[in-house]
């Protein structure tokens, strides 16, 4: 997993893991974004990390105003019990949380949602997967598939 990013002074604000439960539960862990992780397969089963989280999955599932946002919310109320090896920052980029000078770095860019202003994915994506660093445009791409698809 990537840690969120917090070099986008402008929403600082809307990090709720800084404060309040996620705060006090992480003790100085960050807290991590579930859109890009690699997991050690073999190491992952010997130590029944799988029960591990189908467990405490089935125990919150029980509460409906519990993880909001599971898919995230999960691995990171287990690091007490099944630590995360942070991947670089660089490894993913949000627009939401990142600096824009930080996304000549990118490896890897997720759209993410911004709690400031609402965008629909494909504006977004036109957008922000467009310029200098880019060999294509996502209007390019988009296109480069449209026409696959159409032939098939």
């Amino acid at each position: 997993y990537t840690p969120f990013c917090d070099s986008r002074k402008e929403t600082l604000g809307y990090q709720f893991w800084r404060q309040g439960f996620w705060k006090d539960h992480l003790q100085d862990k960050p807290y991590h974004i579930s859109a890009l992780y690699v997991v050690d397969l073999q190491r992952f089963r010997r130590q029944g990390i799988g029960d591990i989280l189908r467990s405490n999955y089935q125990h919150l599932t029980k509460d409906p105003t519990s993880l909001a946002n599971l898919d995230q919310d999960l691995p990171n109320v287990l690091q007490p019990k099944v630590p995360i090896f942070s991947l670089s920052q660089d490894w993913l980029w949000c627009e939401t949380w990142c600096s824009d000078e930080t996304k000549a770095t990118a490896k890897t860019i997720d759209l993410c949602n911004n709690p400031q202003h609402k965008e629909p994915k494909l504006t977004m994506a036109k957008r922000v997967i467009s310029g200098n660093l880019f060999e294509e445009s996502w209007e390019e791409l988009d296109e480069e598939v449209r026409l696959l698809t159409a032939s098939v």
